[in-house]
């Protein structure tokens, strides 16, 4: 949390292969501005942010002549590290979310804990190797590192679905609304909601 009390904050990453630069408020209105040189991914967190209602800035430059691999990985490791600093101690969140999404055909289910015990487990068949020019592969490296990053229990299934596109859409999508029902506040939570007093 800021020092204004506001859930804002800025990450900024520069390796060798990846220079991002990250925004995030979690009370937002869904305002996004994405350009990381990878425009399917730019279209997923549009739709993260979008249905997450939060407010999202995001510029990146990488090695994509070689692979997106990089730069995809790079934003999901900042995007967990924006969480992560924007929620400060977790008090007073709802801890939980879910989702469970359609798109046509498609059905996605996104469960996620605050927990600061980061986990994946990602059940999607993608039958398309590439979306466009997008590896398709890098969706659940993109959600590994978020949730590394950001300290939290992440599960992703997939109920059904055949076309690839609304299968990762829904998944963004899922997990944009899942977050935000985590992340709220809630007036009965005094502290962190945990029976220990602490995550």
């Amino acid at each position: 949390m800021g020092k204004s009390g506001k859930r804002n904050s800025s990450v900024s990453r520069t390796t060798k292969e990846t220079d991002i630069q990250l925004k995030l408020a979690l009370d937002g209105a869904g305002k996004v501005r994405v350009d990381s040189g990878v425009p399917f991914l730019d279209h997923m967190l549009t739709l993260f942010a979008v249905h997450g209602f939060f407010d999202l800035d995001v510029t990146g430059k990488g090695d994509v002549l070689v692979d997106d691999h990089h730069t995809v990985e790079d934003i999901g490791i900042c995007l967990g590290q924006a969480f992560m600093s924007a929620l400060g101690d977790k008090g007073g969140i709802s801890r939980y979310g879910s989702c469970l999404l359609p798109m046509d055909e498609t059905l996605v289910r996104i469960v996620v804990d605050v927990s600061n015990r980061p986990f994946l487990h990602f059940d999607v068949t993608i039958l398309d190797q590439k979306i466009g020019t997008f590896d398709t592969a890098l969706a659940k490296e993109f959600l590994r590192a978020f949730s590394q990053h950001a300290g939290i229990t992440l599960h992703v299934d997939l109920v059904h679905g055949e076309n690839s596109h609304h299968i990762v859409e829904a998944v963004f999508k899922g997990l944009g609304r899942a977050m935000r029902q985590a992340v709220k506040v809630d007036a009965a939570v005094h502290g962190t909601l945990s029976s220990k007093g602490c995550l």
